[in-house]
């Protein structure tokens, strides 16, 4: 390292060492072949010439206006991406082409006389908690050319840079530039094509190949639906992986559809028709600070961007994000009334304000008027079905009441009822009756459930399908409950269940058993199989040959032979399990074991050879052993096929606005009470230590306080004592015993487990665990 005390004081033979190690270094940048030996190995060797803490080698890139640099984050590739503008240290010193010598970062002063507009960034400091003190900018140009920025960071003594260290930067500089001109110009390699696409990112982590990119190229769906869209919906790149690589490809924040966003200004919309929008894919989004963001699918289209700032002139500032398609035309709803563009029927108030409700309805006639396909009822239906699938709904319910008392139209998300509009008792049969004609269901039977299932595609924009249930009530009456089918849903990455470690670890342990059985229980959209799926994931490889049974048939993963039941002609989960054992599977996947037919094939299964996976209907993992010894399972073949069994609830999460607080000493002795005082102190856990965190409420989640729900899990294995007990037919309670000693947490521990983690509350878990 150089002398602290600097060459100017410094002896001529410390000069001429440290003249040597800086050739050595030049010599190494000159030898390297790709840009990320520099960026990522090199870069750190160089801080230390300079006594430096850190050094940041910028690349830029000229078409979008950005520099560009990669950091590692263990063992994970990251960019880093800031704008060529005055607003920030290296984006003036490219701008400018001058070098920045900053005493402090933080001296506000300092940065206004170099240039009225820089300012230092800090949410990087606040975020790591590194503080930037000395800061040396120096541009990287060959022959007039901006190749990138060398910006090195704090001083280990804390004194300034001084000119010597301007001087060697600068050198330094020089042959960086040169030694990357030459790689730019020689290496013609995958990692050069990789470094220039927008699936740089994907293709680093190994979730794409060239050769899928080609094939989605020419996929007939990519000219309508685009080729990102394609890759997530035919080729199973994560949704959230996409966005990632996306937002680091064109340098901007993106966003996804929020049901809470705030309206935009009225005036601003009405320059430009909805119908417009969908077809340029793009849309006003916020004004915040005299900055108008717009939300585009490819935020950097010149073309548009010239088009957008010719019809909003009087900003002189448009920030452009990126957005999926999907998500614009959510927003393109939202903002022109609440879907109204999407519906061609106006909001929801709107179209009820346009219902007739002057007289006493007459059944027969209400039930006819909804074949008219101009209807107000069918523009309503349409609109509840919009909204809901919009606001991220699972449930629709419908609720007519007898006399004169409004429909009552309920909306259940993230497990929690809510009521969504109020519509005239004048409908109360025209609305069951609309629902029952688009999924063709007898609308004279008023007497009997019935049940079906509405392919909305052929009645509105969405291509959704719903699974309609009629329920008769009193006063000739009749509820209506629609299920939102999550259809083509890719499947959940596995490290994305939050699950624990010890769960996690016994899960996967028994996901790679060549046969046995594994159980995932638990009531009706608990999330069994999401749970399911994501597992099978884990052993989906080509040389696996899975077959699964389902009703219906939500999650789609490509490399499954996924087969739809249908208990009405006689096709049940037990045919399909019999047809499989003739179709040469590794693995079987049930939907659910509804009888003892479809258990006893089930068991058997998994003693000849194959993995089976299965759901059901019980409260806990250990009353699960003892459900299906009542279906007169034979006890010494479930205890050789059972491999574990694992029992889930959905409780809300957190949203971000949370708020952490220290629960106070009788609060804290009620939460170990129930966890229970000896196991918890197996958890090692100091109660001191416990911070807990309440709901708050913000725009985002609604003033409700959560956002999105999280897994609590209880996982009973199949260990050599547990499968002893399971022969003897023992009691419920020396098998949850024998399940704690082998590791298991119970549901509601593991979910005050996650209230520790402040991903929950405790209302939250009580709502959904006893024990």
């Amino acid at each position: 390292m150089m002398p602290t005390t600097g060459p100017e004081n410094s002896s001529l033979k410390q000069q001429l060492e440290y003249r040597k190690r800086l050739m050595d270094k030049i010599n190494e940048l000159h030898s390297a072949d790709n840009l990320n030996t520099i960026l990522l190995h090199i870069k750190d060797s160089i801080a230390d010439l300079f006594n430096a803490q850190r050094i940041t080698i910028y690349l830029a890139d000229a078409k979008r206006n950005l520099l560009i640099s990669k950091v590692l984050s263990g063992a994970e590739i990251k960019q880093i991406v800031v704008p060529i503008s005055d607003t920030s240290l290296s984006g003036f010193c490219a701008l400018s082409g001058t070098v920045l010598n900053i005493r402090s970062a933080y001296d506000d002063h300092e940065l206004r006389m170099i240039n009225s507009n820089l300012k230092f960034d800090k949410s990087w400091d606040q975020k790591t908690g590194f503080v930037t003190r000395q800061v040396l900018c120096v541009p990287m140009k060959f022959q007039r050319t901006l190749i990138g920025v060398i910006q090195i960071i704090n001083k280990q003594d804390d004194t300034p840079f001084t000119d010597t260290d301007v001087t060697y930067a600068l050198e330094l500089a020089t042959s960086l530039s040169i030694a990357i001109h030459n790689i730019y110009r020689l290496q013609v390699t995958t990692k050069i094509i990789r470094q220039r696409s927008r699936y740089n990112y994907l293709l680093d982590k190994n979730l794409l190949d060239e050769k899928t990119i080609e094939k989605a190229a020419s996929h007939p769906d990519t000219a309508k639906f685009g080729l990102d869209a394609v890759l997530m919906r035919e080729f199973k790149v994560p949704r959230e992986e996409m966005a990632k690589a996306l937002s680091l490809f064109f340098g901007t924040e993106f966003v996804k559809y929020e049901p809470a966003t705030p309206p935009m200004e009225e005036e601003l919309l009405k320059r430009v028709k909805s119908d417009r929008l969908l077809k340029e894919w793009w849309v006003p989004y916020k004004v915040e600070n005299g900055v108008l963001s717009i939300i585009m699918d490819d935020p950097t289209d010149l073309g548009r961007q010239d088009m957008i700032k010719f019809i909003y002139p009087e900003y002189k500032r448009i920030s452009y994000v990126g957005a999926f398609r999907d998500d614009i035309q959510s927003f393109i709803g939202l903002f022109y009334n609440k879907g109204a563009s999407l519906t061609a029927g106006g909001s929801i108030d709107e179209l009820i304000n346009k219902l007739d409700t002057t007289d006493e309805p007459e059944l027969e006639q209400e039930s006819s008027k909804v074949s008219e396909q101009d209807s107000v009822i069918v523009q309503l239906v349409n609109k509840i079905i919009i909204d809901a699938v919009q606001g991220k709904v699972s449930d629709i319910h419908i609720e007519p009441y007898p006399g004169k008392e409004d429909v009552i139209v309920r909306m259940r998300v993230d497990g929690r009822c809510k009521v969504y509009q109020r519509i005239p008792y004048k409908y109360k049969y025209a609305i069951p009756s609309r629902i029952k004609i688009m999924c063709g269901l007898d609308i004279s039977e008023r007497r009997k459930p019935q049940d079906g299932k509405i392919d909305f595609k052929k009645f509105g924009p969405l291509a959704v399908e719903l699974r309609v249930a009629t329920v008769p009530t009193a006063g000739q009456l009749e509820d209506v409950v629609m299920r939102v089918l999550a259809s083509g849903e890719a499947a959940l990455p596995y490290d994305k269940l939050g699950l624990t470690e010890r769960n996690s670890k016994v899960l996967l342990h028994c996901v790679n058993q060549p046969y046995g059985l594994i159980l995932v229980v638990g009531p009706t959209g608990s999330g069994k199989t999401t749970t399911l799926h994501s597992a099978i994931s884990v052993i989906n490889t080509p040389e696996t040959k899975i077959w699964t049974a389902e009703d219906p048939v939500e999650i789609t993963q490509r490399g499954l032979r996924q087969v739809q039941v249908h208990p009405k002609i006689g096709f049940t989960f037990a045919a399909a399990l019999r047809s499989f054992l003739r179709a040469d599977p590794d693995v079987i996947m049930v939907g659910e074991m509804r009888d003892q037919e479809t258990a006893e094939i089930g068991v058997e299964s998994s003693l000849t050879g194959h993995l089976v996976f299965s759901t059901l209907h019980t409260n806990s993992a250990p009353e699960t052993v003892t459900r299906l010894l009542d279906m007169e399972l034979d006890p010494f073949s479930f205890s050789d096929a059972i491999l574990c069994i694992l029992a889930q609830r959905l409780c809300r999460r957190l949203c971000d606005c949370k708020q952490e607080y220290r629960p106070e000493r009788q609060e804290l002795e009620e939460i170990i009470m129930e966890y229970g005082i000896e196991d918890f102190k197996r958890t090692g856990i100091d109660p001191v230590g416990i911070r807990l965190h309440k709901a708050v409420g913000c725009a985002r989640c609604g003033e409700s306080g959560y956002k999105g729900r999280l897994g609590l899990h209880e996982l009973l294995e199949g260990t050599d004592q547990m499968k002893s007990l399971i022969k003897r037919k023992s009691e419920i309670e020396h098998i949850r015993r024998q399940a704690i000693e082998d590791g298991m947490t119970t549901l509601k521990q593991d979910g005050i487990l996650k209230c520790f983690m402040g991903l929950t509350d405790l209302k939250e878990v009580r709502k959904v665990c006893i024990k």
